[in-house]
């Protein structure tokens, strides 16, 4: 009984001094280091409170920033500015060109088109022009070309409604800037009177030394060359007429151009001159397309459009009408390019004559098609004068057209235009002469090759021509070959037998006069 109860005290001595000590330690717990839990509740009172955290670590470590309120469809958006601090004015810039009125930039480009500078326009009025058709306007022809010429691209303006007297004249470089414009709306008119051409000039409005010309408009050139032809003016009274002078031998081309690159002439009409109508002499890069020229038929050496030792020529989309070729082609030509025009009356389309006073004449690459001809001396014709030398080489007629033309095809190496000239042996050297699609009715005889003994025409093909005469009661001539060496592609219309066939048999060795 002793032992158990010995048992039981230290059992409850032992119990005791367990809660003593457990009650110790829990009050420890509540010592300045130790920091009791929040509960749930706790928590969630301080963030419903004013919104200021005890730590300003705490706050911004994870906060996450306001997304700015979108603005409304209609409310534009108003850049922020500190308000202490204004922005400076970006300084002043070049402006950039503005596009030119109509068009835009290309999407995704971001360029601008810049806008060509105006042209400076002299109006030959502003000049002391007076237009009446009456009063001399020479002078203020000169001085407003004077102005012109110092400005690149500027434009000389004659204007409509009106009427220029206007003198033998030069539009004249070297110096010129380059790009001048000649529109012509209005009408310029030939003097008549004797004194104004002196003993006689080539040329009657000249436009020399020039890189950039054109010359374009609805106007007009009236050469008023009825007076040289004739020796009468049908515009002047007939008592005026019998008192005027004589008008010189000498006869002057209407509009030339002479030296000049980058030529073109379009739009205008030109009209009666006293000889050639168009000239271009020493040009190169040319351009001639949807111009009028007219004068009788029987207006004597009125070539159309005359060229001359010029190459890079195009010549297209023209009326044409005159007293002798609608286009001659002379010496020192090449890479000329005719087409689409219509040609009558007159005499064709030439190249030559070649080789006048024994001369050298060269010609090469030339290429005239889709041409409508009617009522004119010759179709498409080369003409060399006996004594010449040189060559004419690689030549093409295509797709022409004739009615009632007295000879649709010639090649004449004795050409003559006086009333007997010298034989001679020597002569300008014909090759390389394609006629392809030659249609239509003639006259007088389908076609005339009349080539020299020494030097034969050679390496001429003939394709689908086809030409009928006119009537039948009219004296025909068959076809005439003489000297020339070639070949038919296909029957034509009529049989042309006389062409030889291959080469020369003397195959004449080139000598130097003959070469280009």
């Amino acid at each position: 009984m002793r032992k158990l109860r010995a048992k039981s005290l230290v059992l409850l001595l032992l119990l005791v001094i367990v809660c003593f000590n457990s009650i110790d330690l829990c009050e420890g717990r509540k010592g300045k280091h130790w920091r009791p839990k929040k509960g749930p509740f706790s928590s969630l009172t301080k963030k419903k409170g004013k919104g200021k955290t005890g730590s300003q670590h705490s706050g911004q470590g994870n906060a996450k920033p306001k997304p700015s309120p979108s603005p409304s469809p209609n409310q534009p958006v108003k850049p922020s500015l500190s308000p202490k601090k204004k922005p400076n004015p970006s300084p002043p810039q070049n402006p950039k060109p503005s596009p030119n009125p109509g068009s835009s930039p290309s999407m995704g480009q971001g360029k601008v088109t810049p806008v060509s500078p105006t042209p400076i326009i002299y109006n030959v009025l502003d000049f002391g022009a007076q237009g009446d058709g009456v009063c001399d306007d020479t002078k203020a022809f000169e001085d407003a070309w004077a102005e012109a010429c110092k400005e690149e691209a500027s434009t000389v303006l004659v204007p409509a409604d009106y009427q220029f007297l206007v003198g033998p004249i030069s539009f004249s470089g070297p110096y010129c800037k380059p790009n001048i414009v000649f529109q012509l709306e209005g009408t310029i008119i030939a003097p008549t009177n004797a004194k104004a051409w002196g003993e006689g000039l080539l040329q009657w409005l000249e436009f020399t030394k020039l890189r950039g010309i054109t010359i374009r408009g609805k106007g007009v050139i009236e050469g008023r060359g009825s007076v040289w032809w004739t020796g009468t003016d049908d515009d002047l009274d007939p008592v005026d007429a019998l008192l005027s002078e004589k008008m010189p031998s000498i006869k002057p081309t209407a509009l030339r151009f002479y030296g000049s690159y980058n030529v073109t002439v379009t739009g205008i009409t030109i009209q009666n001159s006293p000889q050639c109508h168009l000239k271009f002499d020493n040009c190169e890069s040319v351009a001639v397309y949807n111009i009028s020229i007219s004068s009788p038929g029987n207006s004597l050496n009125t070539d159309g459009i005359h060229l001359q030792n010029s190459k890079d020529v195009n010549i297209h989309h023209n009326n044409l009408s005159c007293g002798d070729d609608c286009v001659s082609i002379q010496t020192g030509c090449t890479n000329i390019n005719v087409h689409s025009l219509d040609c009558g009356p007159g005499h064709g389309i030439s190249i030559g004559g070649l080789g006048r006073d024994n001369s050298k004449a060269c010609v090469a690459n030339v290429t005239v098609r889709d041409i409508n001809m009617h009522n004119t001396m010759s179709g498409v014709r080369i003409k060399t004068w006996q004594g010449g030398s040189g060559l004419v080489e690689n030549v093409r007629f295509s797709n022409i057209r004739v009615s009632e033309v007295q000879t649709p095809i010639v090649i004449d190496q004795f050409y003559c235009d006086h009333a007997s000239c010298k034989n001679q042996t020597q002569g300008v050297l014909i090759s390389g002469v394609h006629y392809e699609n030659i249609r239509g009715t003639f006259t007088v005889k389908p076609v005339h090759f009349a080539c020299s003994d020494n030097t034969p025409c050679s390496d001429i093909s003939l394709t689908n021509v086809q030409l009928q005469p006119m009537k039948e009661q009219f004296h025909m001539y068959d076809p005439f070959c003489w000297q020339a060496y070639g070949e038919l592609f296909a029957p034509t219309v009529p049989p042309i037998m006389c062409l030889r066939n291959g080469k020369p048999a003397s195959n004449r060795v080139l000598s130097d006069h003959d070469t280009c």
